[in-house]
């Protein structure tokens, strides 16, 4: 298998929206661009221990609360993608019942901006008046922040 096919996503089952990346010759990681899921073959059901992984205090309780497993046994949780140049996109709200896909667009820094200390080392910041919610539309939540432009 070469890297990065476009495969039906075991999660949505939307086509060609997931792509397969080898972590090694056994084992692959799956990103989904339709559902905004993503898991690898390691993180399975009885053989993964989950509750190490979502102990750390930062770990948000929403993605523990939404996180879904495939016919594999795969365990999928959403994704937080963070690009400087683009912006933030992440799953937003208070339970498995009440959330959706958010993202915010990130602007450049102004000159005045660039000279102060909070922003030390950074050329970008995120611009709170562009951020929307997308229900569970994870692409338009990707695409609202030009994600799919190079």
């Amino acid at each position: 298998m070469s890297e990065n096919n476009l495969v039906t996503c075991p999660l949505c089952k939307a086509e060609e929206c997931c792509t397969i990346t080898p972590l090694n010759e056994f084992h692959n990681n799956y990103t989904c661009i339709n559902c905004g899921f993503e898991t690898n073959d390691l993180m399975r059901e009885g053989e993964f221990d989950f509750e190490e992984y979502e102990a750390p205090a930062e770990f948000p309780q929403l993605y523990k609360d939404i996180k879904q497993t495939d016919d594999d046994g795969r365990v999928w949780y959403p994704m937080t993608i963070n690009i400087k140049k683009k912006g933030i996109v992440y799953a937003f709200g208070t339970n498995v019942e009440n959330w959706q896909w958010r993202s915010t667009k990130s602007i450049p820094l102004t000159a005045a901006e660039l000279l102060m200390p909070k922003f030390r080392n950074q050329t970008y910041k995120s611009d709170p008046s562009t951020t929307k919610d997308f229900g569970n539309d994870f692409f338009e939540a990707a695409d609202h922040i030009n994600l799919f432009d190079y």
